[in-house]
């Protein structure tokens, strides 16, 4: 048959289309991705995973945004490909490669998936910046045209960069048009994930984001592991907190016994298909 399988997968919305190029190596040119990518003409997933073989892990992630860059990491998409690495397997935890380095997936008994996602990167050349600064506190502010303004962000590294802002009310923040702005600010060369944290109660936040390459998600992996850490680091959370995201709620704990920070929550295959040879021209897809 022609074309390419792959499966439609989400953590907690935060949606995925994950080819396995293990056996069967795959190029996708960026246009490629993002032809993918459309929700009207392709399939849409706000990143797209593909499974490659790995010599030092079970297997290697590589991540594509719905603009076809790389991403560093995905906490959502690293459940998702854990949980089926672990059914492949047929043990309970897994070892993936990725851009930001090897990380774990557990199942646990609840039937959530626990991804140890690695420690933090707090330097300012970690993040990194364009210029030296406290990361807990960002020189940087932005005014909505509703006057609406943010400012004094935290800055996380957690495979990607992540500016986390504090707010009394994060459903008041126009993030549509925020978003894009803070992402492509000269502060940050690489650019980076815009996150806006309000509290809930002990140990609780609404968290709300903006994906460098994406737009607004449901859920963000990787950057509820950095608001976590600038909630504990600014005092408004302790290491261990539940996140309320649009498509859900995330379980993140700030590990004190070795620093590593653990995202826990659902990772859902959503349906299998093939991928047409007009989305996905011969020579680059290979035999399915």
């Amino acid at each position: 048959m022609n074309g390419r399988a792959f499966r439609k997968m989400h953590g907690l919305g935060n949606d995925f289309v994950v080819l396995d190029a293990r056996r069967e190596p795959i190029t996708l040119p960026p246009a490629t991705a993002r032809a993918i990518a459309d929700r009207h003409r392709g399939i849409g997933f706000d990143q797209l995973l593909i499974i490659e073989p790995s010599d030092r892990a079970d297997a290697f992630m590589r991540t594509l945004n719905a603009d076809g860059s790389e991403s560093g990491a995905c906490g959502n998409g690293t459940r998702c490909v854990g949980r089926l690495l672990i059914e492949e397997t047929g043990r309970d935890r897994v070892t993936i490669e990725t851009r930001a380095g090897l990380l774990s997936v557990a199942r646990l008994p609840d039937g959530r998936f626990a991804a140890r996602m690695g420690r933090p990167r707090l330097d300012w050349r970690d993040i990194p910046l364009a210029r030296e600064m406290d990361t807990l506190h960002l020189q940087l502010a932005v005014e909505a045209a509703d006057g609406t303004r943010l400012a004094d962000p935290a800055g996380v590294n957690m495979g990607n960069p992540h500016a986390i802002f504090f707010v009394e009310d994060a459903e008041a923040i126009p993030l549509a048009e925020l978003g894009p702005r803070l992402e492509h600010d000269p502060l940050f060369p690489e650019r980076a994930n815009i996150g806006i944290v309000s509290p809930l109660g002990a140990n609780r936040v609404r968290y709300r984001v903006w994906e460098r390459g994406v737009g607004i998600t449901l859920a963000c992996g990787s950057g509820a592991c950095a608001a976590l850490v600038a909630s504990a680091r600014r005092g408004v959370t302790g290491r261990h907190a539940e996140l309320v995201v649009d498509g859900g709620l995330l379980e993140v704990r700030w590990r004190e016994e070795d620093d590593d920070v653990e995202l826990i929550g659902p990772a859902t295959l959503a349906y299998e298909g093939r991928l047409g040879t007009e989305m996905l021209p011969d020579t680059l897809s290979g035999a399915a």
